[in-house]
């Protein structure tokens, strides 16, 4: 038999059904020569200090730096994983050959493989490398299983990445916690999440230290076209009422006109990040729950695999596209203009070099259903216009610049209009886009001859200098992905990729760190530090660790471990010496102790010590089933955030008995709740018991 170990229970199904195991079992599917099981997202996870040695479970500024050798795996302390391992584990010792159908990128290898070391596997194994789950798909990449040594550099990398986390975070968050943080606070540090806050607190500092400047500018308007004195601007009103009546004492004289007409290019597709700006921008959706809409849309087989970094297509998609613009049905209008004609192989939409594990994002030929969400439908709209958009037409521009001078002061205007809207089109309903357009239109300009000259009506316009804009999602999505750096031009900001902060997949996840941590909080759609984010950063004198440039680096080297053109083990040796370094600097500092009371709320998640509180704050937990959403409190049951995917709820009442928190807590936690009585609803009159979780995590009550 061979087995394929997906990386959910929703994708093991559509790959069973494709291969034909269509024989439920206990954990997996079996039939036509296969054994399809699957892991719940991470089964395993890197062993955590005590787990080496006793001692290390206390905060001890002595025992620090820990750098265990070598790193362990374990399992994830969990009832409902450690039943799904050993049906694993079994059926690895059973088996023929192993294919690794796992989520197709760096996360996705490195949770199966260590799911395959753990289980102790010495089988023959391959690799499922997909970017859809549509059944031709599917099909297409069993077809070509690649070998899995193919994917051992990207292994190498993603191992390598939660190593450097494991050591850098444990021992900077234990090293700073016991020497500035008190007795209650704990000052969580992150390789990523560290210098992104920092970003957020100078881009603050800067705002704070702002002072607000008054300024005054010279404007005629001559023939009812405004032009602005192409001078400085002038700090006194004295000196602007001067400059007014010295132009009332002049003519105008056109110095020159110029009309040229150029092209505006094509939007790119959507890599995770660009969706993710593209979705806050418009819809105020944060990056997580970007990433939640996507990644159900995915796996609804409406559109490819959503954790890229990359805005191109392969080179072999492009005979697919005619199938996929076809299969559109909702937008016929837009994308019988492209059908019509051949569709242009441009090298801004299809570059073999441009794109590594997967391509872009982009819509699949089977079109959603009306039972999408309204966010689903929203974030799909964003996928399919930008796909079409980017075959059709650029659109066609002119742009207008008149020079001229009011005795020996000069003046300038400028002009910009649509000639033929091209890509545009796709987006002339929209009513941000139509703004968009009207305000590049805000101002016709006629026809100026230069040396003709006449009368002007100047003006003085008082203004105030503005400080430097807040972050947004949006902007700060766009400021990891460039490490810091401001960068608008599309084709630079793709150059500057391999050095950004974190990954297309995980920047959600860090900024949502950093709301969980009370470090940063958000007023409207802007993003402030807190005091304790502040306070935090203030602390850390070490530039290494809040460096946005120097984490780029980091981040530059594990993609280049990924290539196979870097050693792991020095990336790892590299860190190493960072932390043992920072260790000792640290605890040579003079010690500042920082309360961080005004932050902390009675719902804050403190650690390392085990949360006692009679309220469980249900949105730091995990959902058990699907791994990849919180849970939350409803009015009825404690289930997953994204119910409608997952489908994992307990009910406040069971079988009759109303349940505590701490009841379902455990039974969420620990797969079972302790031995309990009053059920009057039970099938079977059971009236005590203990209630199970199930292997397709339903609840059971079982007699004890």
């Amino acid at each position: 038999m061979k087995l394929c170990i997906a990386e959910k229970p929703s994708v093991a199904r559509d790959i069973a059904k494709v291969l034909g195991a269509d024989v439920p079992k206990q954990g997996y599917f079996e039939g036509n020569g296969y054994w399809v099981t699957w892991t719940f997202g991470h089964l395993c996870t890197l062993k955590e200090p005590h787990d080496y040695s006793p001692h290390l479970k206390s905060w001890n500024l002595f025992t620090l730096p820990i750098i265990p050798n070598p790193f362990g795996i374990k399992l994830i302390e969990n009832a409902g994983v450690e039943r799904q391992f050993k049906i694993i584990e079994k059926l690895v010792a059973d088996c023929e050959e192993v294919i690794n159908c796992g989520d197709a990128g760096q996360e996705g290898e490195v949770i199966q493989r260590w799911v395959l070391h753990k289980a102790k596997c010495r089988k023959p194994t391959k690799r499922l490398w997909i970017s859809s789950l549509t059944e031709e798909a599917i099909k297409e990449g069993f077809a070509n299983l690649k070998p899995a040594e193919d994917y051992l550099n990207l292994y190498q990398a993603g191992n390598a990445r939660a190593i450097g986390d494991w050591l850098l975070g444990i021992n900077a968050t234990r090293l700073f916690t016991r020497k500035f943080g008190g007795n209650k606070s704990v000052l969580s540090i992150g390789r990523v999440q560290t210098p992104t806050l920092a970003m957020i607190v100078q881009r603050q500092k800067e705002i704070d230290a702002f002072n607000t400047e008054e300024y005054w500018e010279l404007k005629t308007k001559y023939r009812d076209v405004i032009f602005n004195a192409a001078i400085d601007r002038l700090k006194t009103k004295e000196k602007a009422e001067k400059g007014l009546e010295y132009l009332k004492q002049n003519l105008f004289e056109i110095v020159s006109f110029e009309i040229k007409e150029g092209k505006e290019k094509n939007p790119r597709l959507f890599d995770l990040t660009a969706l993710q700006v593209e979705a806050n921008r418009k819809f105020g959706f944060s990056a997580e729950n970007t990433l939640k809409y996507i990644q159900s849309l995915y796996e609804k087989k409406h559109t490819t695999y959503p954790r890229v970094d990359t805005t191109y297509l392969s080179e072999s998609l492009y005979p697919k596209i005619p199938g996929i613009l076809q299969s559109m049905n909702f937008y016929s209008e837009l994308t019988a203009p492209i059908l019509a004609q051949p569709i242009p192989k441009s090298k801004a939409v299809f570059d073999d070099t441009k794109v590594t594990d997967h391509h872009a994002i982009i819509p699949t030929e089977i079109p959603p259903s009306s039972s999408l969400s309204r966010e689903e439908k929203l974030i799909y709209d964003l996928v399919a216009k930008r796909f079409i958009a980017v075959f059709y037409p650029e659109c066609k521009i002119s742009n207008t610049l008149v020079e001229g001078q009011v005795g020996t002061i000069p003046f300038k205007t400028t002009g910009r209009q649509i000639l033929e809207l091209g890509w545009r089109e796709v987006y002339i309903k929209e009513k941000d886009d139509t703004e968009k357009k009207d305000k590049d239109e805000e101002q016709t300009i006629p026809e100026f001859k230069a040396g003709e000259k006449g009368p002007h009506k100047p003006l003085i316009h008082q203004g105030k200098t503005s400080p430097p804009k807040a972050y947004t999602e949006a902007t700060l999505l766009r400021a990891m992905e460039t490490a810091g750096k401001q960068v608008d031009d599309e084709e630079l900001r793709e150059m500057m990729k391999n050095n950004g902060i974190g990954r297309p997949s995980t920047r959600a996840n860090i900024i949502e760190t950093l709301f969980r941590r009370k470090y940063i909080e958000r007023k409207k759609k802007n993003i402030f530090a807190t005091s304790t984010g502040v306070d935090l950063i203030d602390t850390i004198q070490d530039e290494l660790l809040k460096s946005p440039e120097l984490t780029g680096e980091w981040e530059f080297k594990l993609r280049k471990i990924e290539r196979g053109e870097y050693e792991a083990n020095q990336f790892k040796e590299e860190l190493i010496t960072m932390v043992t370094e920072l260790t000792r600097n640290v605890i040579n500092e003079k010690a500042k102790v920082i309360s961080f009371q005004e932050e902390v709320k009675p719902k804050e998640k403190k650690e390392p010590t085990p949360r006692k509180i009679t309220t469980i704050i249900w949105e730091e937990e995990d959902c058990p089933k699907c791994k990849e959403n919180k849970l939350m409190k409803g009015k009825t049951a404690i289930g997953c955030s994204n119910y409608k995917g997952c489908g994992f709820k307990v009910p406040f009442v069971l079988f009759g008995k109303k349940l505590t928190e701490k009841q379902i807590q455990d039974i969420i936690t620990k797969g079972k709740s302790s031995k309990l009585k009053g059920f009057t609803e039970h099938p079977e009159s059971l009236v005590e018991g203990v209630l199970r979780l199930t292997d397709d995590f339903k609840i059971e009550l079982k007699a004890e």
